[in-house]
């Protein structure tokens, strides 16, 4: 007999977005179904909040999400905050400092804003894909007046990798490094720099305690590295076809790639 699971948890780019950056009817018809069946659900994502809000409309979402690769769990439509791990201030400071020095760019994200000291290649994906545009402003000082969830870099070749590499180099052990990466934009990493101890993984404990559930209770699905501690943490975790062969390693079984509608194979196989 199939266990009675009670939230099902799913990523969002690579898992439920295409490469041409849409849901598929049959993912959201299938997400709709397992919520009228009693089955909470959630989205785990690195993404801001903003960037979220028009995917929890189409999806017909409320309640609480991962956002930011577990450095925040929250209700957007209550605005209620159940969790944060915000990035400390000392290394805020520092990671600006470092990034200044080395020319790196460098972007800070708050709960509801992102910002940048010059204008980058990436602002078309910020503003055409997310929906959200950075505010630029110089870095002095910020530490103290904002409250960072997450920094970011974006990398496209290996100039912007070797940055990357600099930095997670410089913080080993002082921050944590993600990759995420979407179908719609190949060849481009999306380098998340958060909290030394954030995960997905980490969140979706916080998430199940206070929804009163055990993680045993949770089905996951995902793609990327950083969805690992994600399905690693669920009592049922579920790989992408499309996903990192690490994150089909961790998982109790793969379902077809996001251009199939692998969410609604998966969820009409396990919970319907």
């Amino acid at each position: 007999m199939m266990p009675d699971y009670k939230l099902l948890v799913v990523d969002i780019d690579g898992t439920i977005i295409d490469k041409r950056g849409a849901i598929s009817d049959a993912d959201r018809d299938a997400l709709a179904a397992a919520a009228a069946a009693g089955v909470r659900v959630a989205l785990s994502t690195g993404r801001v909040v903003r960037s979220c809000r028009k995917i929890m409309q189409q999806l017909s979402l409320d309640g609480c999400h991962i956002f930011y690769d577990g450095a925040l769990v929250s209700d957007p439509s209550q605005d209620i905050e159940i969790y944060s791990q915000p990035i400390e201030t000392e290394l805020v400071r520092q990671a600006v400092e470092f990034a200044r020095a080395n020319d790196i760019y460098l972007e800070l994200y708050t709960t509801e804003s992102f910002y940048a000291e010059r204008e980058n290649w990436s602002d078309y994906i910020h503003a055409e894909f997310f929906g959200v545009s950075a505010i630029i402003t110089s870095f002095d000082g910020i530490w103290d007046r904002e409250r960072v969830i997450k920094a970011e870099m974006i990398t496209r070749d290996e100039v912007g990798q070797e940055q990357a590499r600099l930095l997670r180099q410089e913080f080993e052990g002082k921050l944590g490094f993600s990759i995420a990466r979407s179908p719609t934009f190949p060849g481009i990493d999306f380098v998340n720099v958060i909290n030394n101890g954030v995960s997905k993984g980490e969140a979706l404990k916080e998430l199940a305690a206070h929804l009163g559930i055990s993680t045993g209770e949770v089905l996951a699905i995902g793609d990327g590295l950083n969805d690992i501690s994600l399905l690693e943490t669920a009592g049922l975790a579920v790989a992408m076809g499309n996903a990192f062969p690490e994150v089909k390693r961790v998982a109790d079984c793969i379902t077809l790639d996001v251009e199939q509608s692998g969410v609604a194979a998966a969820v009409k196989k396990l919970l319907l």
